[in-house]
């Protein structure tokens, strides 16, 4: 009879925190505000509480910019030095120019969340995580080294409020930079969240993504052309943990309706494929993809952690967040 791993598999879970700062670039914020508010009010409080029924750790890496109260913080807390993208459509400082944002968060529920900061804390086994201040982008042309340090610690800084020291990162747009990582280890982050080790997963700027590689991702969401992306162990890089991505959850799709079941599935067979080797395996997605079919989303979601239940029940699986991956790799429990 075969032997099974002499450890369990891992599940480690990451969610990009934005609201509308991850997506200023691509929407305008006025045909966007019901799924925002559906995110806030719906699909966080459906995520959380499934989390909490699951006992799920999870990494919420949260844009620095929703820690603040109000407009007259952010301003406040801004950094000194800032990029200055070719394409000004990406830059937050250059949209708080147009005097969209409000007073606070009760004005203004689509820039600003210390409310949720606080519900995520208040659930058990969650970490706040960053998704840098401004909703950075490490790759675009009018970045440096130097205001990325200062994006990281304005972040930072904001964090300290709540208690928090800010220990995992996770690249906005995937756009990891290793050439970053000293900055990141000199800040006190620990591990970052890399891409998958397949070339549709290259990170890249943003204008230089072909529909190609964007059409073979959505496939590969519902079936497994490029492999599980399972691993025995993060890899350390510059001092810091890489905790790559293996797949991203993709939003319900009601055009891909009858697929949705094979899409689950296929994360169920990377679960239990994980399990069997005593692998990691980094399921990552943005709340706000729950922000329509908010309910739809959220079966899929359990359908995932009944999977995982299945698993952990008989000792194959266990979850972590990023920091808990770290600690857990790099103490070298894991053998």
């Amino acid at each position: 009879m075969t032997q099974g791993p002499t450890t369990p598999g891992t599940l480690i879970l990451s969610l990009d925190f934005e609201l509308f700062w991850g997506i200023l670039d691509k929407h305008v914020l006025s045909n966007k505000k019901q799924y925002l508010i559906n995110t806030r009010e719906k699909a966080i409080p459906g995520i959380l509480e499934r989390f909490k029924d699951y006992e799920i750790h999870a990494t919420w890496a949260t844009v620095g910019m929703l820690f603040c109260e109000g407009k007259e913080e952010l301003l406040d807390a801004m950094p000194a030095k800032r990029p200055n993208y070719i394409h000004p459509a990406l830059n937050a400082y250059h949209y708080l120019q147009s005097n969209t944002l409000g007073k606070s968060e009760e004005e203004d529920p689509f820039h600003f969340a210390p409310s949720l900061i606080k519900q995520i804390l208040a659930t058990p086994q969650q970490e706040i995580g960053s998704h840098t201040f401004s909703h950075y982008y490490c790759l675009e042309e009018g970045q440096d080294v130097d205001t990325f340090r200062a994006d990281l610690s304005a972040a930072q800084s904001l964090a300290r409020k709540f208690g928090i020291k800010l220990q995992s990162l996770v690249f906005p747009r995937n756009q990891y930079n290793p050439d970053y990582l000293a900055v990141c280890q000199d800040l006190g982050f620990q591990s970052v969240r890399g891409n998958a080790p397949v070339w549709i997963w290259k990170p890249e700027q943003r204008l230089k993504e072909g529909t190609g590689k964007r059409l073979l991702r959505l496939a590969d969401s519902y079936g497994n052309i490029y492999g599980h992306h399972s691993y025995k162990h993060p890899q350390s890089i510059h001092g810091v943990m890489d905790i790559a991505a293996s797949h991203l959850l993709r939003p319900y799709a009601a055009s891909l309706d009858f697929l949705e079941s094979q899409k689950v599935q296929r994360i169920c067979k990377d679960l239990n494929y994980a399990a069997t080797h005593g692998q990691v395996y980094h399921l990552w997605w943005h709340p706000h993809n729950f922000g329509t079919h908010t309910q739809k989303n959220l079966e899929n979601l359990q359908r995932i952690l009944d999977c995982y239940a299945s698993l952990k029940a008989k000792g194959r699986m266990q979850s972590m967040h990023m920091h808990d991956a770290y600690q857990y790799f790099y103490d070298g429990d894991a053998g």
